[in-house]
């Protein structure tokens, strides 16, 4: 009986020594978070906006946790390379990346099976709405002058941007069918980017560019390029005199070239609430601020919960877009 009792007594201290050695060294885990460089990864090329998103966000959070934080372009499939490396990481903190709208894009276009509920989300930070672009000496005084033209003349104009079926495309589809006009009534012209849609736009090609501000923001401030309205709840810290597209149209439609900071799916809690503080903290800053007003970038934030409702509403409004003007697959 001695013996049996003994025996119960050591297998119970055992048992406690294991529990709490358990117990403490999780939150000693966590604490000790991150004991080694972080990487953060970007979907596209060095040079871009969102790879200068991503740098400045890589500085600060190098300061906030006290680790070097690598930036790596992982480019390639328009974008899924990237956004796949993000998503296939193991789910420990120390690979992180920055999505961007496309996310809420590529499934619905058959690039992939991924989606912004592919991730664990951790911060919004950046979010740069479309503004409808013409000549300055076209003869529209506001937007509404412009979609009475469109109606009365469907076909007549043509709009780039982008490429087919790309976020400013979209944004042009969106803003149509939001005033009850037909999305393919303005034929879109594609383009390498904004920056070739608005030449075609100074040489006559097209009549409408839809693209953020900061994109035609040195041919708006020579006086080449007016803005109509932007798409967007509020109106642009940038330009203020600017109306959003509710004030000028009457439209709820909004939408953006967004980014945001995420890690795998999975991630621990205790990893992405400290991931969470500190991206709040580098939003926050006057070093980011300064760099989103330098830049001309629209800032906004959202925390992982509201990061995670933000794409999930963005992935929803594109798709309908998407179908409806026969680019989802």
């Amino acid at each position: 009986m001695r013996r049996l009792l003994l025996a119960g007594l050591a297998l119970a201290a055992s048992t406690f020594a294991t529990f709490t050695a358990a117990t403490l060294s999780a939150p000693a885990a966590m604490a000790a978070y991150p004991d080694r460089p972080v990487t953060l990864i970007v979907p596209w090329g060095a040079g871009g906006g969102t790879d200068a998103v991503a740098r400045i966000v890589a500085s600060l959070l190098e300061k906030d946790l006290g680790q070097p934080v690598a930036v790596v372009n992982r480019t390639g499939g328009q974008g899924v390379v990237g956004h796949q490396a993000i998503a296939d990481a193991t789910p420990d903190g120390y690979t992180i990346g920055i999505v961007t709208v496309e996310i809420a894009m590529m499934h619905w276009q058959g690039l992939t099976q991924l989606s912004g509920a592919s991730y664990t989300p951790l911060a919004l930070m950046n979010d740069d709405p479309a503004g409808v672009q013409v000549r300055a000496d076209a003869p529209y005084k506001t937007l509404d002058d412009l979609l009475a033209d469109i109606k009365a003349n469907p076909g007549r104009f043509k709009a780039s941007g982008t490429g087919q079926g790309g976020i400013w495309h979209l944004a042009l589809a969106g803003m149509l069918s939001s005033v009850k006009m037909d999305p393919k009534s303005v034929p879109w012209v594609p383009s390498n980017g904004a920056a070739a849609g608005l030449q075609d736009l100074m040489a006559g090609g097209v009549q409408v560019v839809t693209c953020s501000l900061p994109e035609a923001r040195s041919l708006i401030d020579a006086g080449r390029v007016k803005s109509l309205a932007i798409m967007s709840t509020e109106r642009s810290k940038l330009m203020p005199a600017i109306p959003t597209l509710k004030e000028a149209a009457g439209s709820p439609w909004t939408i953006g070239a967004w980014r945001g900071i995420v890690g795998p799916k999975g991630l621990d809690k205790a990893i992405s609430d400290k991931l969470q503080a500190a991206l709040r903290k580098a939003y926050d800053s006057k070093e980011y601020q300064d760099f989103l007003s330098g830049r001309g970038f629209g800032g906004r934030y959202a925390d992982g919960p509201g990061f995670a409702a933000f794409m999930a509403q963005s992935d929803a409004s594109l798709g309908a877009v998407m179908k409806e003007v026969g680019l989802a697959k």
